[in-house]
């Protein structure tokens, strides 16, 4: 009896294997040098925002490499002076602030709604600590690798400004003859979407800082120096971060009295609302067009993948999209779509 089995076999290519290989190398280095990209990432959008001020010394015919040193020069004494005049204020501040921690932690406990501390998993005033120190220890490390990355990215930026042309050049060189025009147009895009991102950030946490020492000093709330430079650092995350840093003063508030914390958060509130429809607008321009939804999105998904640097570098990325979609999506995409995004962008 003939044998009527059949057998299939399946036969792969070794270049097809070669090319899985290459690619989960790829993706092992990747995983490694993932910092290292994290630093080169800061330090783009630090350099592509000061090349206005080494623009300035190459037009005035100054040595590239003198317009650098007096950057750094000018960074370095503005951040050691800040530091200098502020910190026996802000140590004396902190140290008050721990102290009363636990005066805090009762007076949160009993402000506190039942069912928000059911949820919480707070059952007494003591429980807030042990509640609260696994969340601090996490942001802690995060705010200290993103302290070493901008350390790091600030002497990698130095030496990018000295050789942009020729980086950007070299960059060019990887991509086709015939695309090269629209590659160059999206660095310039990119480029003005970057300034206006970090100079826009720079400003309204100036703004913020300011405005919150004016009012604890105003208000009598202890800490009002550290209590404003908390409010300067996370306003450098849009939407969400100066109210999240209002739950510190808010807490500081509540060692003079409830009347006053009602006060603070209140004006917190107010104060949000006019830094994201009068000020932010203001100070980022037409550069960075990004509804508060995208904003937001955007920060989980840097957040999640790279900690705290990625929410903030996430955040100029998404702002790009519109500029990759004009210049590189447009014959993909039906034309009446590209339309009407470009209308509601500048509807925003």
């Amino acid at each position: 009896m003939a044998d009527t089995t059949s057998r299939t076999s399946i036969e792969i290519p070794w270049h097809t294997i070669w090319k899985v290989i290459a690619a989960a190398v790829l993706v092992w280095v990747w995983l490694r040098l993932v910092e290292l990209a994290l630093v080169l990432i800061v330090a783009v959008l630090l350099a592509v925002t000061l090349m206005p001020i080494v623009g300035w010394f190459d037009r005035h015919r100054w040595p590239r490499w003198i317009g650098v040193a007096c950057i750094a020069v000018a960074l370095l004494a503005l951040g050691g002076g800040f530091a200098w005049l502020t910190w026996s204020s802000i140590s004396d501040q902190a140290h008050f602030a721990s102290q009363h921690f636990a005066q805090l932690e009762r007076q949160l406990f009993d402000a506190a709604p039942k069912w928000l501390r059911t949820v919480a998993g707070v059952g007494r005033a003591g429980d807030m600590e042990s509640a609260v120190v696994p969340y601090a220890l996490r942001f802690g490390r995060s705010a200290i690798s993103a302290a070493i990355v901008s350390a790091l990215a600030f002497i990698l930026t130095m030496y990018l400004l000295i050789e942009a042309e020729r980086t950007r050049d070299w960059l060019i060189a990887f991509v086709p003859k015939d695309k090269r025009s629209r590659a160059a147009q999206t660095l310039d895009e990119v480029q003005r979407l970057i300034f206006g991102y970090v100079a826009g950030n720079v400003l309204t946490s100036v703004c913020a800082g300011l405005f919150v020492l004016v009012l604890m000093s105003v208000l009598q709330v202890p800490a009002a120096l550290l209590l404003a430079v908390i409010a300067g650092v996370f306003d450098f995350v849009p939407v969400i971060g100066f109210l999240a840093s209002s739950l510190f003063a808010i807490g500081m508030a509540l060692t003079v009295s409830q009347g006053t914390a009602v006060i603070v958060a209140s004006l917190y509130v107010v104060y949000h609302l006019l830094e994201t429809y009068v000020l932010s607008p203001w100070a980022y321009g037409d550069r960075l067009k990004l509804s508060n939804v995208a904003v937001i999105l955007a920060f989980a998904i840097g957040g999640e993948l790279a900690g705290v640097i990625g929410a903030l570098i996430a955040l100029p990325v998404a702002a790009a999209y519109p500029a990759i979609e004009r210049i590189w999506l447009r014959s993909q995409l039906p034309a009446e779509t590209v339309r009407e995004h470009a209308a509601i962008s500048a509807g925003d």
